[in-house]
């Protein structure tokens, strides 16, 4: 069997990533509709009714927006921390008993045919997490909504054969752009969002111990471009003597639609 990820929508605006195997099919977020939601997913041949579950990094409505809808319509089991699931169980508009999941971080669980574990992550949330997900010898880590690059976050994707990485912001774009003082420094702050050239020193530090597949996600509309995001990183893959194409593959998430499905295959 093999262990595939497709980033269904991927930004400020709402996120969405499938992942599965022959096993098994599992949905990290739903912060767009469910019917957006559905439409991509019937896009790369998976019905909504085929999921084994929902997991949900926190409560942020860019990342929960259609998760309620989505359980009621398919009788999805919903796995959260119990933070999370505290923040986030009246948004969701109501959720039957059995399909209420709690979990607690750094304890891996089965499900889909895979082995899944949650990892802490630094944002403004009550209880956000990363999600590590195995098949065999093949890992996928999504680590966004990271406010800073931390040795506990990277430590856990470190060795992952493939990463989705957040890269939000350019600050110099950010610090210029229409956003409300508060919200700036929201964002800026160790607990708001990854910026371009912390997301290309995390890359770096990920490509070193293993990872072979980046791909860049959770970009802001107004404070970046995917032509940016992906060049930052690239310089700084690069200038550490990472050739890409060859010891690393880079691309970036499509905001508003399907990317693509990507392979995640040990040792690249």
């Amino acid at each position: 069997m093999e262990l595939r990820f497709s980033p269904l929508f991927s930004g400020s605006s709402g996120n969405s990533i499938y992942a599965g195997c022959d096993g098994g099919h599992l949905l990290i977020d739903a912060g767009v509709s469910c019917a957006r939601v559905v439409a991509e997913l019937r896009r790369i041949g998976i019905e909504p009714g085929q999921l084994s579950g929902l997991l949900v990094t926190h409560e942020h409505i860019d990342h929960i927006r259609g998760v309620g809808v989505l359980s009621r319509r398919f009788d999805l089991p919903i796995y959260a921390t119990e933070g999370t699931w505290v923040a986030m169980e009246e948004k969701l508009g109501g959720v039957a008993t059995k399909n209420v999941r709690v979990i607690e971080p750094m304890q891996d669980f089965f499900l889909g045919g895979m082995s899944v574990m949650a990892f802490d992550i630094p944002h403004d949330a009550a209880q956000p997490v990363g999600y590590s997900l195995s098949l065999g010898a093949a890992r996928l880590c999504v680590a966004t909504d990271i406010g800073c690059v931390r040795d506990s976050w990277l430590n856990v994707a470190s060795g992952a054969d493939a990463v989705v990485l957040e890269s939000n912001y350019d600050p110099d774009m950010l610090r210029a752009g229409p956003y409300p003082y508060a919200l700036k420094q929201r964002i800026l702050s160790r607990r708001g969002h990854l910026a371009n050239d912390d997301a290309g020193r995390a890359a770096v530090s990920l490509v070193r111990d293993g990872t072979r597949q980046i791909v860049l996600g959770h970009l802001s509309k107004e404070n970046n471009f995917p032509a940016l995001a992906e060049k930052c990183c690239a310089l700084a893959l690069e200038s550490a003597g990472v050739r890409l194409g060859e010891d690393a593959s880079l691309c970036v998430a499509e905001r508003d639609g399907l990317t693509g499905m990507f392979a995640v295959r040990a040792g690249f």
